[in-house]
């Protein structure tokens, strides 16, 4: 995606920023889509027709869907995981900072999910989530204090969102926040593919004395649809080698307290 938006996209980078946003979600509302490319319903719509037209995409009222897209997506875990040993070498370091005794929390994704794998043998945890498939994994292979959130669940996505969970959330307080990120760039910060999603990132983000973020590298660079969060929020963040060298000089320049730590 584009990272230097200071200049108007030309209408084939906007179509493009378009179909890398579909991959992202199950879903794109025009509405939405103005916001972020700050043009008019009648350019998004004229885009979305072409695209349609090229077979890229599928016009829906309202809005546009993947091609062939099934009634329902399968949640993450079925899904083929890339960059699974950097994932799991990040998932290792974030639990070399979970201590027994710790009250924590976790937040959705695959590597994650990973992490709350490592986290079997720690003895008196409390873990908050909102991801069914963390909090199932624990309740079934750990003696951790499980505390899922309520609200309405995500389609395809094993999680919940909405804002019986920013309320029930607000009530906590933890010592870490293990955060994933769908995309990481300088110019846009912290960015994830839905509102719902975003609103509770933030939420789970307040609650945390220490907030660390595990983000491979192939979400550098990347810009999804909403901002969450900008790098002054982080007080770590575990990646890998890939990670670009200027990005994480530029993220600590613009935050002196955050420690990268690359694995």
């Amino acid at each position: 995606m584009r990272l230097n938006d200071n200049s108007p996209l030309f209408a084939e980078e906007r179509r493009d920023q378009i179909l890398l946003m579909l991959k992202e979600q199950s879903k794109l509302l025009v509405p939405e889509l103005c916001t972020h490319f700050d043009v008019s319903q009648a350019t998004i719509r004229n885009d979305l027709r072409e695209l349609e037209a090229s077979g890229k995409l599928k016009r829906t009222h309202g809005g546009a869907i993947p091609v062939g897209k099934a009634s329902f997506d399968p949640i993450s875990r079925d899904k083929k995981v890339d960059h699974k040993d950097e994932k799991r070498r990040i998932a290792a370091m974030a639990a070399s900072l979970v201590e027994d005794g710790d009250t924590i929390a976790i937040d959705t994704g695959t590597t994650t999910f990973e992490l709350a794998r490592l986290l079997v043998g720690r003895q008196r945890l409390t873990i908050v989530t909102n991801d069914l498939m963390i909090a199932f994994f624990l309740e079934n292979n750990s003696d951790a204090s499980v505390v899922l959130t309520g609200g309405m669940l995500r389609k395809g996505f094993h999680c919940t969102t909405g804002p019986s969970v920013h309320e029930q959330m607000s009530k906590y307080n933890v010592d870490k926040a293990f955060m994933a990120t769908n995309a990481l760039s300088l110019e846009k910060g912290l960015t994830t593919p839905g509102i719902d999603l975003a609103d509770v990132k933030k939420a789970m983000i307040r609650i945390a004395s220490q907030v660390v973020f595990l983000v491979d590298s192939s979400k550098f660079g990347r810009i999804s649809f909403i901002k969450f969060a900008d790098f002054d929020v982080a007080d770590k963040i575990i990646t890998d080698k890939g990670a670009g060298k200027k990005t994480i000089e530029r993220m600590q320049s613009e935050n002196d307290n955050l420690e990268v730590i690359i694995v």
